[in-house]
C-alpha cells in the first residue's frame, strides 16, 4: 500500500465494537422497554454478563473509557451498593438465569479490595446461575494489583484477566501519564498464574504520541516474554472534544496515519511470527487458545469466544444486546 492510499484511506471512524455508536442511543428507549424485552426472555436463553466498574486511581490521558479517578473509597463503596440494586431488579425479570461468560470490565476492576471483589462475585452467584464451564474475565491494571486481589479473583471463579501494557517505552509511558515498568507487569502475570488463573489477555495500543516502529517493536518482543494466550492491538483514537483528558496530550509528538499504520503491520508481522494467530482486525491468540478455534464474534469488549445470545450490562455506560434491540 502506498502511503497516499493510506492516508485517503485513514478517516476517523468509531471502533467496530461501538455499535450501536454512542450517538444512536436515546431517551426514546429506557427501563419499561428494557424490562419488556428481560420479561419476553425464554427460560432457556443463555446470558453474558458485562459488569463495569468506573474507577480509576488516576487517568490515563490516552483513555476513552467511561471512568474517573477518586481519592476514596466512598464512592466505590456507593457504586456497588447501587451496582447490587440494579443486578437485583434485572434477576427478578428472568426466569431460570443461566449465564455462560462473565465480563468485568472498566475503569479498573482490581480498583476493589479483595473482600469487594468477593462480595460483588457472590451477589452475581446469587443471583445467576453461573454454568461450571463458563468463561470469567477481568481487565486489571498491573500497577496496583496485588497477590491478594489474585487470590480473591480466583476464588471468585475467574479464569481469564486481560493485563492493560499499551506500550513500554519510557517517553511514551510518560507522554500518556502511565508509567509501568516491565517488571511491574512481569510481577503481576506471575502472581496471577500462582493464583492457577492460566488463561491472560495483554492489550497493547499503537499511534501513541512518541511511538515509533521501534519502540512497538520492542514492546511487542517483551510481550512475548510474558507469553499471553491473547493479544489484542488496538489503534489509539485521539478525541479531546469527547475524552477531555486527551487534551494534555500533545499532539504534536502523535504519530501520522502512515507511521500509525507501518506500527500496526510491525506488530502484526512480529507476533505472526511468534505462532500467533490474527483474528479480525486487530486481535492475536495462540493455536490453542479457543478464539483460534471456534466461530468468532464480536461484542463491546471486542473480539470473543462467547456464544451467549444476550449479553445484559450492569453498571454506569454498560450496554445490554436483547433480540428486541440495544440498551
Amino acid at each position: 500500500m502506498t502511503p497516499e492510499f493510506v492516508r485517503r484511506m485513514s478517516a476517523p471512524l468509531p471502533r467496530y465494537t461501538s455499535y450501536p455508536t454512542a450517538q444512536q442511543f436515546t431517551p426514546r428507549v429506557g427501563k419499561f422497554e428494557y424490562a419488556k424485552s428481560l420479561q419476553n426472555l425464554s427460560p432457556a436463553t443463555v446470558l453474558s454478563l458485562y459488569i463495569h466498574i468506573p474507577f480509576c486511581s488516576e487517568l490515563c490521558w490516552y483513555c476513552g473509557c467511561s471512568t474517573k479517578a477518586v481519592k476514596s473509597r466512598e464512592p466505590i463503596r456507593a457504586y456497588l451498593d447501587t451496582l447490587k440494586i440494579e443486578m437485583t431488579k434485572v434477576a427478578a425479570f428472568l426466569q431460570a438465569p443461566r449465564v455462560t461468560h462473565l465480563h468485568w470490565g472498566g475503569g479498573t476492576p482490581n480498583i476493589l479490595t479483595a473482600s469487594e471483589i468477593g462480595e460483588l462475585a457472590k451477589t452475581v452467584r446469587n443471583l445467576f446461575t453461573i454454568s461450571p464451564s463458563a468463561e470469567f474475565a477481568v481487565e486489571i491494571d498491573p500497577r496496583s494489583f496485588s497477590s491478594d486481589q489474585a487470590e480473591a479473583f480466583a476464588d471468585a471463579g475467574v479464569n481469564r484477566i486481560s493485563v492493560g501494557v499499551q506500550d513500554f517505552d519510557p517517553a511514551v509511558q510518560k507522554a500518556i501519564n502511565r508509567v509501568q515498568s516491565f517488571e511491574v507487569t512481569e510481577r503481576a502475570v506471575s502472581s496471577i498464574r500462582a493464583a492457577g488463573i492460566a488463561a491472560i489477555n495483554i492489550d497493547l495500543v499503537y499511534g501513541l504520541p512518541h511511538q515509533t516502529r521501534q519502540s512497538v517493536e520492542r514492546t511487542v518482543a517483551e510481550v512475548i516474554r510474558l507469553e499471553p494466550d491473547r493479544i489484542a492491538l488496538f489503534g489509539y483514537a485521539h478525541l479531546p472534544s469527547r475524552a477531555k483528558h486527551q487534551s494534555l496530550i500533545d499532539e504534536s509528538v502523535l504519530p501520522d496515519a502512515v507511521e500509525r499504520f507501518a506500527q500496526s503491520r510491525r506488530a502484526e508481522r512480529l507476533l505472526e511470527a511468534a505462532g500467533y494467530i490474527a483474528i479480525g482486525l486487530d486481535h492475536f491468540a495462540k493455536p490453542e487458545d479457543p478464539l483460534s478455534s471456534i466461530r468468532v464474534r464480536r461484542n463491546f469488549q471486542g473480539y470473543t469466544a462467547d456464544e451467549a445470545e444476550v449479553l445484559l450490562g450492569f453498571g454506569a455506560s454498560a450496554i445490554s444486546k436483547l433480540p428486541e434491540g440495544y440498551f
